[in-house]
């Protein structure tokens, strides 16, 4: 049965994973770039990055390549497209990532501001819709034609489907630093019942901590 899945998310210990105040400039919001240094020092974020490999390998590496596998749709927020809010003032922002982003499948971006689906290279389609969590996460599973579902940031769309009870798997690379503001993941989340805590694993940069669905 397909799964929809958050994978390499990373947080501080203070439990954000974005900083304030989001920009062009600051993509991941002032500060946040340091939650991030641990996949870019692995050859999975060095080829994201068109540096050349390492070959040294670990457990960041093990967790850091498994993004993508068997991934057939990607759900995201508005703010992991891009730093506009409100009404879009034109098309012409087409998110981070250039013209080939690294999806290469239908992505659904969540916003009270639809506007039409946006092709780009590589087979990404980016679709903007308006809905409940259950309604774009049934879209998500039928366009994903069997593969599981990825769920990306920012913290207020994996909250608004962790309270909804979909996501079935949760891996977060917590990161030895404090942030002190911007974007907190488990605000207004309680304690997650239906999950628990399944694999705590510690490299030298990053505790990764998986949590899973046990209840339906």
């Amino acid at each position: 049965m397909p799964k929809l899945r958050v994978h390499n998310l990373s947080i501080s210990l203070d439990g954000y994973v974005a900083g304030p105040n989001q920009s062009e400039e600051h993509p991941l919001g002032v500060g946040a770039e340091a939650l991030h240094e641990w996949i870019f020092a692995t050859d999975f974020g060095r080829a994201m990055m068109g540096e050349e490999p390492t070959g040294v390998g670990g457990l960041d590496e093990e967790y850091a390549s498994r993004w993508g596998v068997g991934i057939g749709a990607t759900i995201m927020g508005r703010n992991m497209f891009g730093p506009i809010r409100g009404e879009w003032p034109d098309y012409s922002w087409t998110g981070w990532w250039g013209p080939n982003p690294p999806y290469h499948h239908d992505t659904f971006v969540l916003t009270h501001h639809p506007r039409p689906s946006l092709e780009m290279e590589g087979g990404t389609v980016f679709h903007f819709v308006n809905d409940t969590p259950e309604a774009v996460l049934k879209r998500a599973y039928e366009a994903a034609d069997g593969k599981d579902v990825t769920l990306g940031g920012g913290a207020s769309t994996v909250r608004q489907f962790l309270r909804a009870g979909l996501v079935d798997s949760l891996h977060l690379a917590q990161a030895p630093i404090l942030l002190g503001a911007g974007e907190r993941l488990f605000d207004d989340v309680g304690t997650l019942p239906g999950y628990e805590c399944t694999k705590l694993e510690s490299s030298p940069a990053v505790t990764h901590l998986t949590f899973e669905r046990v209840a339906r």
